[in-house]
């Protein structure tokens, strides 16, 4: 049976430093998700917006009596017990720590693609352990995670350094991208976690901490889409650490937009072949 893709906006900034903003990011990507400037397939040929495959479950609506990542782990629960697969649209990066550990209670041995220009495992940042610096970090401890593969990565300190090397992660540098031709050989559950900052701000001005040197929209694209040919199945999704109100004519929404039509599509078929 296949599974619906349930879109749920995740508009938290709790855990941001630098600047706020990115809570405000679902509702732009919705809107450049439906705008009739583009039609609803996807590259892989599937209409990603049909009622068939889709359902949208709104933006969560946050208690100020509770932590942010309770409540989100809590949303993420409730989706998978319905047998629909999460796509997250963040919201900051601290958004991703509460939907694995939710995930990981329903599966073991776990792959992570990660797309930002950090590394964000720091063990905490500005005394938050729990900052938008710090998902991985905290989802390496959960022990649920196999494989950890950073794309884009180009501002790695002594720190996160020391952190990649002790939680044996997978990082791809920016610096070294176009030398090395990426081949993915990846089997079992996925999880998909596409941070803006991942690409060059040429693609994606929209976002807090701009970091010159970055990935196209399209090697982003060629990485993701060679899990058509993967024996994997893709258990969640996210699209973070967009900022609406450092945008420039709306460019990283649209951007923003086309991952999310992207990784729906992917979705789709890999579901077909199981």
């Amino acid at each position: 049976m296949t599974s619906k893709v349930a879109l749920l906006g995740i508009g938290s900034d709790h855990h941001s430093s630098f600047l706020k903003g990115a809570a405000q990011a679902p509702a732009m990507i919705r809107e450049s998700m439906f705008c009739p400037s583009s039609n609803s397939a996807s590259e892989t040929a599937v209409d990603v917006l049909s009622a068939d495959s889709l359902t949208d479950m709104g933006d969560m609506v946050f208690s100020e009596h509770e932590e942010p990542i309770a409540q989100i782990a809590h949303e993420i629960t409730n989706v998978v017990k319905s047998g629909n697969i999460p796509l997250a649209l963040g919201g900051d990066h601290a958004i991703t720590y509460p939907i694995i550990k939710a995930l990981s209670e329903q599966f073991s041995g776990l792959t992570i693609l990660h797309f930002d220009a950090h590394p964000d495992l720091y063990d905490e940042f500005e005394g938050d352990r729990y900052s938008h610096a710090c998902p991985f970090a905290r989802i390496m401890e959960l022990g649920c995670v196999n494989r950890l593969l950073q794309f884009g990565i180009r501002t790695a300190n002594a720190h996160q350094k020391a952190q990649i090397a002790k939680f044996g992660v997978e990082t791809h540098d920016m610096m070294f991208l176009q030398e090395h031709e990426i081949n993915l050989n990846i089997r079992g559950p996925v999880y998909i976690s596409i941070d803006m900052d991942c690409l060059d701000p040429a693609y994606a001005p929209g976002v807090s901490h701009r970091e010159p040197g970055g990935m196209s929209v399209r090697e982003v694209l060629n990485v993701i889409h060679q899990l058509r040919h993967q024996e994997c199945q893709i258990i969640g999704a996210d699209v973070v650490e967009y900022n609406p109100s450092r945008d420039i004519d709306n460019m990283t929404s649209v951007v923003a937009a086309k991952f999310v039509k992207e990784l729906l599509g992917l979705i789709a078929v890999t579901n077909e072949k199981r």
